[in-house]
């Protein structure tokens, strides 16, 4: 008895104790199937970037007008009967003949932010294919022909798009410059692979089984079943930095600075081109077009790796050549990587324009390249379809501008020296060479009838009908070669420069740094008033008077909102002042800092990007248009509509007229329109 007891007790403590372990396990699968859910949640979050989805609506151009600048070609795609080329300046819809139909302008019908690389696809939720266009700065734009929508994330680095790729699930794969590979789903946007985070990307192929991932600097990712495999220089990729990719079955095509390489599935099993910048592909039956920078188009013929047969240049280009003696009447220019020319008897033809891409339409193939298009004929040859209508300025991205007394109009680049639009003949003249390249300032000396061009490598002086006079360097008593500013003082000049300031005078050159008392020796701007003097520069701004520093202001003893000092301009007695992250703010005659309407936290100004006019005076900034104050300076609005882009890069105003430099063009504005 006593013993059925105690079994029967033991097995009632067995199934309690059963149950009790039991429970404890179903609590603590929970608790783990919830933390598991809530990191899947937190991971869900952290991928989605926000996407608004949005019809294009341009605001009203204020009457901004374009002075043309050239149009550069990027993408390319046959949509509808109709060849459409996009650039930074916009989308430009072309017949097959290569007739100009219609032309939607970035900041005018689109979003002022330069279009790059385009493809046709349908994505979930539109009602048949779309044009998709890659822009820099504002997202993707999808056109049908009739009007345009844009699918925007809700970070800067989102935005910023480098290449597409459509999926026949209706979902678009987007590459970045910063945040790697994202996907659209036709509502959201989010990342698409941990692996594929934060890496700049320059092509994407494939599908969503097998994804090839061109990147700047990364080599080649290929992303298979959730898992990422790198290909690089170690592996037999002949340079990390991928331009272009090709699919053919199996292999795939990853076209390098260095030679192409050609893999199947995971493994480079040879290098085509070996030397050449290979900017472009399309694989064409048994062969491989390849673009270059300067060498024109290449076919490799993939079933004898060791030559390149077909190479040709447009017909155009070698009768221009012939007629030139034998070479390109223009020097052509690199984007900094490899730089070949062929040898006598190479298959590959010296000279050339940059091609972006080709298009094959069925019937023919194209090839763009940066100021037109070619078609192939049947006998093999290259022949111009079209080519960019001429333009006033020689480049897009401008950094400097100055209106000189007789009216012209002098504008500096960030790395092709400078123009000068003659007011009397409407000519334009372009000056570069080893010292005006890199330009920072334009100023007008007209006391001493000269125009003063701050560059990189000196400071430039001309005379007014644009002939280059001296070039002052270190050898001429600088502190320093690179000329950031430089403004009339006293019977002679100041220069800014990273090292301190150089003043030349009757007496010769004499410099100020940071053992003189200068808050920082990095300066950035000047501006003087009779004998004083103020420097911007990276840790504050000095108050200078004869030559010595009376007074220095920072974060720490003043109510400046950022040490970074980039610009100046005149209000009366007192200076308003750009800085790289407060806005603008006021500095008095008496040396007090004072706040306006565009004191904003993150709003940066341009480097010497004000300037003061009759009515207005303005201030160019990075990523934030044009800002507009009174004649005060202390009441302020921002302007972006009828600007080719937000990223202001220089400004001047004369005779109620203002101009506006960008990255991405030239544009000009009555005052009072503002």
């Amino acid at each position: 008895m006593r013993n059925g007891l105690n079994r029967r007790n033991l097995a009632v403590f067995s199934i309690v104790g059963g149950l009790l372990f039991l429970g404890i396990a179903t609590v603590a699968i929970w608790r783990a199937e919830r933390a598991l859910g809530a990191a899947r949640l937190e991971q869900q979050q952290s991928a989605d970037l926000g996407a608004d989805i949005a019809a294009v609506t341009p605001e009203p151009n204020p009457g901004f007008e374009a002075i043309s600048a050239p149009a550069v070609f990027r993408g390319m795609v046959e949509y509808e009967g109709r060849l459409y080329l996009s650039g930074p300046q916009g989308l430009s819809v072309y017949d097959m003949s290569g007739q100009l139909e219609k032309v939607y302008r970035v900041g005018m019908e689109l979003p002022p932010a330069p279009l790059g690389r385009m493809t046709v696809g349908v994505l979930t939720g539109a009602r048949h294919a779309e044009i998709l266009i890659a822009t820099d700065g504002a997202g993707v734009l999808a056109f049908d022909g009739e009007g345009f929508r844009q699918i925007a994330g809700r970070t800067p680095e989102s935005r910023a798009i480098t290449a597409l790729l459509p999926l026949s699930s209706g979902r678009l794969l987007i590459g970045t410059e910063k945040s790697g590979v994202l996907v659209f789903d036709g509502k959201t946007l989010q990342r698409l692979h941990p692996t594929l985070n934060d890496i700049y990307v320059t092509a994407l192929a494939g599908d969503e089984s097998e994804l090839w991932v061109g990147t700047l600097n990364d080599g080649l990712l290929i992303w298979r079943g959730g898992q990422t495999v790198r290909i690089g220089e170690a592996e037999g990729l002949p340079d990390p930095r991928v331009e272009a990719l090709a699919l053919d079955g199996a292999r795939a095509y990853a076209g390098t600075p260095m030679g192409v390489a050609e893999l199947n599935q995971e493994k480079v099993e040879r290098v085509l081109a070996k030397g050449h910048f290979a900017h472009s592909l399309m694989v064409d039956g048994n062969s491989l077009l390849m673009g270059q920078l300067e060498e024109g188009i290449a076919r490799l013929n993939l079933s004898q790796p060791s030559t390149i047969a077909g190479a040709r240049r447009p017909i155009g280009a070698q009768s221009a050549d012939r007629e030139n003696g034998g070479a390109s009447s223009e020097a052509p220019r690199t984007r900094g990587a490899a730089k070949n020319r062929a040898k006598p008897g190479s298959d590959i033809a010296a000279g050339g324009e940059e091609i972006e891409e080709f298009l094959s339409d069925g019937e023919s193939l194209y090839a763009l390249q940066r100021d037109g298009l070619l078609r192939q004929g049947a006998d093999g040859e290259w022949r111009e379809v079209l080519r960019a209508p001429g333009a006033k300025l020689t480049e897009r991205n401008i950094s400097a501008l100055a209106v000189a007394s007789d009216a012209s109009l002098w504008v500096g680049y960030f790395d092709r020296g400078i123009d000068i639009l003659h007011a009397a003949s409407g000519d334009t003249t372009h000056v570069e060479d080893e010292h005006v390249f890199c330009v920072n300032r334009i100023l007008e000396n007209r006391s001493q009838g000269e125009v003063m061009v701050a560059t990189a490598n000196g400071l430039v002086l001309f005379s007014r009908d644009g002939r280059e006079r001296q070039v002052l360097g270190k050898e001429s008593g600088l502190i320093a070669q690179h000329v950031t500013d430089v403004t009339p003082y006293g019977a002679g000049m100041a220069l800014a420069t990273p090292a301190g300031i150089t003043f030349l005078d009757a007496g010769g050159a004499h410099s100020i740094y940071a053992f003189q008392g200068l808050v920082n020796n990095h300066v950035y701007a000047l501006a003087a008033n009779g004998n004083r003097l103020a420097a911007g520069t990276l840790g504050g701004i000095s108050l200078i008077e004869a030559g010595d520093v009376q007074q220095n202001l920072s974060v720490a003893n003043s109510a400046l909102k950022h040490n970074w000092i980039t610009a100046f301009t005149p209000t009366g007695d007192e200076w308003l002042v750009g800085t790289y992250g407060a806005g603008i703010e006021r500095l008095s005659a008496h040396g007090v800092i004072s706040a306006t309407d565009a004191t904003q936290t993150g709003l940066v100004v341009n480097p010497t990007a004000m300037a003061t006019g009759e009515r207005v005076i303005v201030a160019g900034t990075l990523g934030q248009g044009l800002w507009v104050g009174d004649r005060s300076g202390m009441r302020w609005q921002q302007v972006k509509a009828g600007l080719p882009s937000l990223n202001v890069t220089a400004v001047a105003i004369e005779s109620g007229v203002v101009y506006v430099g960008t990255d991405n063009g030239l544009v000009r504005i009555a005052e009072e329109k503002l």
